[in-house]
């Protein structure tokens, strides 16, 4: 993997949190456009997730049970051994795991990209109840892992792309991944110590959000709420709607103007070189 640092560049590690449905292994070319900006990486797999995408489906299983706080453990640990505190960068599930990293203030900062939603975000549109319905629709999937068909991840990730580059995402990129995060969200505001509450108002590092603004599985008005429970804080909060893209943003052909709105919000911060396009 080519992320060996420019060495005019002293920057903190960057570590990618992939959320489920998507393998570690899908920020490859994340993690060849960082290095070659200047920054290490680390993309490590879930709980239970194999190094590839073929074990991971094969061994679907290993990854039943695993809730939010085990995932965000889990992280945890990976960052343990590092002589820095990393950049994290994730995406859905794993954007929800980089704002408990950043409020635990084990991260230099964080980006979550529509991301799960965190304790106390109220909205729920139609769609992203649509895009769960394959999920919640059977408790037992909380204890089960789950696999979406290529209908269900066209409609919840590809449904702002052709359905041709959807299903060659799905055929590349998917596994199986743990039911039990999203029944943990389902109920976040209903039960007391959800593993998705954040401490909004912890010191901390810098935390940037990105919305799609075609997004079902975290649709954008879901994005901006988080933001919104980051009003009270005294640590630097960035919101960008990315208005035309859908859940799939980190994978899909657009996925380079994504990376470079997060390395230009990263330079901004003082993290890395300015980025020049």
């Amino acid at each position: 993997m080519p992320d060996t640092p420019h060495p005019a560049v002293d920057a903190p590690p960057v570590m990618f949190v992939h959320g489920l449905w998507l393998a570690a292994s899908s920020w490859d070319p994340w993690r060849t456009r960082f290095g070659e900006a200047g920054f290490h990486t680390l993309a490590p797999t879930w709980p239970g997730e194999a190094p590839n995408v073929t074990d991971t489906r094969e061994h679907a299983a290993d990854q039943a049970g695993y809730g939010i706080d085990e995932v965000t453990a889990h992280f945890a640990e990976a960052i343990a051994p590092l002589d820095r505190k990393p950049i994290v960068i994730g995406h859905s599930f794993g954007g929800l795991v980089a704002q408990k990293l950043l409020a635990a203030d084990v991260a230099a900062a964080a980006v979550a990209i529509d991301p799960a939603q965190i304790q106390g975000v109220k909205a729920l549109p139609l769609a992203q109840l649509r895009s769960t319905f394959p999920v919640l629709g059977n408790p037992a999937n909380a204890k089960r892992t789950v696999t979406l068909t290529p209908d269900a991840f066209a409609y919840s990730f590809g449904n702002a792309i052709d359905r041709s580059e959807s299903d060659e995402i799905y055929d590349h990129w998917t596994i199986p991944s743990p039911g039990r995060p999203l029944f943990q969200a389902a109920f976040a505001n209903l039960l007391p110590g959800s593993p998705t509450h954040v401490d909004t108002t912890a010191p901390r590092g810098p935390l940037l959000i990105l919305g799609g603004g075609q997004d079902h599985a975290v649709p954008e008005s879901v994005s901006r709420s988080a933001h919104h429970r980051y009003r009270k804080a005294t640590t630097d909060n960035d919101y960008i709607v990315l208005a035309d893209r859908g859940h799939s943003l980190t994978v899909d052909h657009g996925w380079p103007d994504v990376a470079e709105t997060v390395l230009d919000w990263l330079a901004r911060k003082g993290f890395g070189a300015p980025v020049t396009h």
